[in-house]
């Protein structure tokens, strides 16, 4: 039994493991010859998918990336220092700057 915990035997046994979940997943998969309209269509909940995007483009993501981006190493920065005047002007900079960017 010690020998499956061999690295090369065990790395035998899971390429084995993963070859035979590949042609099962295969089977099951909408390219296969099992093809099926159901197959290869949106599921939601048995709702039909919607036909316009709901937000074009990556600019939302990426006010929002930077939003949290600005507020986490904002406060990381605070939490790093001690009470001071300084980090009091510090903290209303980044106030200001999340407000200017959320309201674009």
């Amino acid at each position: 039994m010690d020998v499956i915990l061999i690295p090369p035997v065990a790395f035998l046994l899971y390429l084995g493991l993963v070859g035979l979940l590949s042609l099962a997943g295969r089977q099951l998969s909408a390219g296969s010859t099992l093809a099926s309209p159901e197959k290869s269509s949106t599921y939601a909940s048995g709702e039909a998918p919607p036909e316009y995007v709901a937000a074009p483009g990556y600019r939302p993501f990426f006010v929002i990336a930077l939003f949290f981006a600005i507020l986490h190493l904002g406060i990381l920065v605070l939490g790093s220092g001690e009470l001071s005047p300084e980090a009091g002007a510090y903290l209303i900079g980044l106030i200001v700057a999340l407000l200017a960017l959320i309201l674009g």
